[in-house]
Order: C-alpha cells, then sequence, then structure tokens
C-alpha cells in the first residue's frame, strides 16, 4: 500500500504539540493573528531550514506548489511579507522554550548509558550584514551575532543555547547557565575566568580546560606519567593566590595539571579539579571539545545557519532556534530508521524528497524501474 503521508510528516512526528500550542498561548503569539497562525510560521521556517531555500520568497514559491500536501501537516502556505513579518514580530521566545522541550525530549532518547556526564561549553559567531547594525553592531569586525551552546557529546545533541551579539564576551553567557552536580564541563580558553571555575568546582561539578602559557603554578606533587604516551607530566598544583588588581583568587584548592604533547610538536598545558582520574582520561576529555566544533560546522554548512532571512533581532533569534530544534528532529529521525547511516546523508536525502510521499524508513531504497513491456506477450488490460 502506497505510504500516505509526507517525508517531512515523520520528521515532524516527535513535535510535542500541545507544548507548543500552550507556548503560543503564554506568548501570545497568535493573538490579533489573522493570515499566518504561529504553528505555520514555524513549518514554513522548518521547511526552509530541511531544503535549504535561499530566501523567504523561495519559501513562499516552494510552499505554495506543495499547499495540498501542506495542508495535511495542519499549516497553511505562507506569502513573503507576511512571513518577514511573522518572524519580526512573533516572540522568539515561543521557540526558545520549545527547544528547551524538544532538547529534553530528544536527550531523554539518544543519549548512551555512560558512568560519566559530559558538556561541552563553546561559542561560534555568525556574520549579519549592516542591516542588523542598530543590535549586532561590532566595532571590530562588522555585525555579527554568537552561537552560545552547552553540547552532549554522547547524545551528539546541544542540551541547552542562548544568543547575543558578537560583541558579548563567552564567559558572561557562561556564569549565567546552570551548572549540574556530577557533571563534567569542558571548554576552552575563551571561558578563562578562575571564579567561574570555583563556582563550578563549588556546586559539585568538575572541568576540563587548558591553562595560559604564562599562567604560574605552585607544584604540590609529581606523580607518574604514563610510559609510551602524549602525556609528558601529571602534577598536583594550585593557582597564583593574588589576580589582577590584587584580588585574591577564589579558585584557591589544589588543581591537577597535565602537559600533553600534540602531534604538531605543541605542548597544552590541561587544568581540571579532578584529582583521581587517570591523566589520559583528562586529556581524553579536552580533545573531546572537537565534538562541539563539528556541530558547528554541520548546523553553519548543513542547516545554513549562517545564512539569514531576516536583519531584526527577533527574526535571526528565531531562525536559530527553529533551525536547532530541526537538528533535534533530524536526529530523531535518523535514529529511527536503520536505512541511511550517515546523519549528513540521511539530511540531504531528507531535503531532496521532503514533500514526497516517502517514509523515512525506505529513503536507503532505490525506487523500482517501471516495469519494461514484452512486445511479444499481449496486453489483456486493453478494453
Amino acid at each position: 500500500m502506497r505510504h500516505e503521508n509526507s517525508l517531512m510528516h515523520d520528521v515532524l512526528k516527535p513535535m510535542p504539540w500541545g507544548a507548543f500550542d500552550r507556548l503560543v498561548d503564554k506568548h501570545g503569539a497568535d493573538q490579533r493573528v489573522r493570515k499566518l497562525p504561529t504553528k505555520s510560521q514555524f513549518i514554513a521556517l522548518a521547511y526552509g531550514q530541511l531544503c535549504g531555500a535561499h530566501s523567504l520568497r523561495d519559501i513562499e514559491a516552494r510552499l505554495a506548489s506543495q499547499a495540498a500536501r501542506l495542508y495535511h501537516l495542519g499549516a497553511q502556505p505562507p506569502k513573503r511579507s507576511t512571513l518577514s513579518d511573522a518572524n519580526r514580530l512573533r516572540p522568539a521566545g515561543v521557540y526558545a522554550e520549545l527547544f528547551a522541550i524538544v532538547a529534553a525530549q530528544t536527550h531523554r532518547g539518544l543519549r548512551k548509558a555512560t558512568k560519566e556526564a559530559i558538556r561541552l561549553v563553546d561559542a561560534t559567531s555568525v556574520s549579519l550584514t549592516s542591516l542588523s547594525q542598530d543590535w549586532a553592531s561590532y566595532q571590530a569586525h562588522g555585525s555579527g551575532a554568537k552561537l552560545h551552546v552547552v553540547y552532549d557529546p554522547n547524545a551528539q545533541v546541544p542540551v541547552r543555547f542562548t544568543v547575543t551579539a558578537a560583541r558579548t564576551n563567552d564567559i558572561v553567557e557562561a556564569k549565567a547557565m546552570p551548572i549540574e552536580a556530577g557533571v563534567t564541563y569542558a571548554f576552552d580558553l575563551g571561558f578563562y575566568d578562575f571564579s567561574w571555575w570555583a563556582q563550578i568546582d563549588a556546586k559539585g561539578a568538575k572541568f576540563v580546560t587548558r591553562l595560559k602559557k604564562n599562567t604560574r603554578t605552585t607544584i604540590l606533587e609529581t606523580r607518574a606519567a604514563p610510559a609510551d604516551s602524549a602525556i609528558l607530566a601529571d602534577l598536583l598544583i594550585t593557582l597564583p593566590q593574588r589576580m589582577a588588581r590584587s584580588r585574591k583568587n577564589p579558585m584557591s584548592k589544589p588543581l591537577r595539571e597535565v602537559h600533553v604533547r600534540l602531534d604538531t610538536g605543541k605542548v597544552l598545558r590541561i587544568v581540571s579539579n579532578d584529582l583521581d582520574a587517570p591523566a589520559q582520561t583528562i586529556a581524553d576529555l579536552y580533545k573531546k571539545r572537537w565534538d562541539i566544533e563539528l556541530f558547528f560546522r554541520w548546523v553553519k554548512h548543513t542547516l545554513k545557519i549562517n545564512h539569514f532571512l531576516g536583519t531584526t533581532e527577533n527574526a535571526v533569534r528565531t531562525q536559530i532556534a527553529v533551525a536547532l530544534i530541526v537538528y533535534l528532529l533530524l536526529r530523531l529521525a535518523h535514529a529511527a530508521q536503520n536505512a541511511v547511516e550517515s546523519l549528513l546523508t540521511f539530511s540531504r536525502l531528507v531535503g531532496a524528497n521532503l514533500m514526497q510521499l516517502r517514509s523515512i524508513h525506505d529513503l536507503g531504497l532505490r525506487q523500482p524501474p517501471p516495469p519494461r513491456h514484452d512486445p511479444n506477450q499481449l496486453d489483456f488490460a486493453i478494453c
């Protein structure tokens, strides 16, 4: 029997529409709206992210040609100007809170059984045009926004995000995020702040990061480094007691310093408040940071998160939130099928067949060729 739902219907199946409706009511997103409900706005933007649409007019034209199948998704094709107004005026908070709900749902479904809970913390910048300079002007680099993400490498999904102007320092957003006890946070030099490290330690969590070359430490103990490995030293240390302007250093507890030589010959000074784990484990945790860099590259180039359909702060925040929700839905859809192993290949096939009457479970199968007509065989179908 022919599959009756479109591929996009399958991708959107995990969406918590009841929670979505409650968020719309909470934020008053559909108040005095006559032409384009917020659900239709979301589906239009999600469609644009999945198929790689280049503009609002591109989304309008594509969805207008698929009006019948769009109807079965509970949405309606938008006009370009109406969608533009919705992105500019509808509260982006609807999608930020929706992301948190979908992220929790995805995280429960995809996380792997492991003793260690790891979170990677990082930020990436995205360029904006001069039309966004009223809120995102950054004198050194023009207009831009910054996406701050907390990422779970075991489930391979983001668990938290915020969007700021590019001029906002990474550590400002990091200090505002909640710290989970028992979790190990890995981050780079952009979060070099002893007071934040002390905050993580006080909350019962662990951290793994780098020390700057010029940071002086006091060695309390030298431990044996693993033989025949890239680990050069394993030290128990304390940080300087005083910081700039003679302030007392809040991170006064003993820490672990592990020296690691890279293939290039460069030596990294990795520091952690985990005093018991093997030195190689600490080095591997810091190396795990590469996963969030791959995630940033994936969403930028595959979901075109570096190309924006609007210039206002609300429109940019909305598009980033929808793109991250789409990423979570793709991860769930990919995990639910066995036909395509690669997430990148799966996302490309989804984009190419988005409104086709086809299931996610047969994306890896070639369509059978039409039967060849045998001229020597009588055609009994003729009446």
